[in-house]
């Protein structure tokens, strides 16, 4: 296939305050806008973690957006780590 798009995951481990803000779920809509499976958590540091995968394109404007989140976040920082996808996820979702 000529032209495919180039598929990815990426890690990415947000901090600041980015708890109690709604950064899950506008992360949620943002992933499924831009088509991506993986999921979405608060970890118990009080940082936020995902794992996304589709379009390198996609999985870039993601993580531009985690820098600034929605409304009412401070982000302080983005790790990523990036890596090959692995297709094990159907949709985009939030973990408790």
């Amino acid at each position: 296939m000529i032209n495919a798009p180039q598929h990815a995951r990426v890690r990415l481990l947000i901090s600041g305050r980015v708890q109690g803000v709604g950064f899950r779920y506008a992360t949620l809509d943002e992933a499924r806008l831009l088509r991506l499976t993986g999921w979405v958590r608060n970890c118990r540091d009080g940082s936020v973690e995902l794992v996304a995968e589709g379009s390198r394109e996609h999985l870039e404007r993601l993580a531009i957006w985690c820098h600034d989140g929605p409304r009412g976040a401070l982000v302080g920082h983005v790790g990523a780590e990036w890596s090959d996808a692995t297709g094990e996820f159907a949709d985009f979702t939030i973990r408790h």
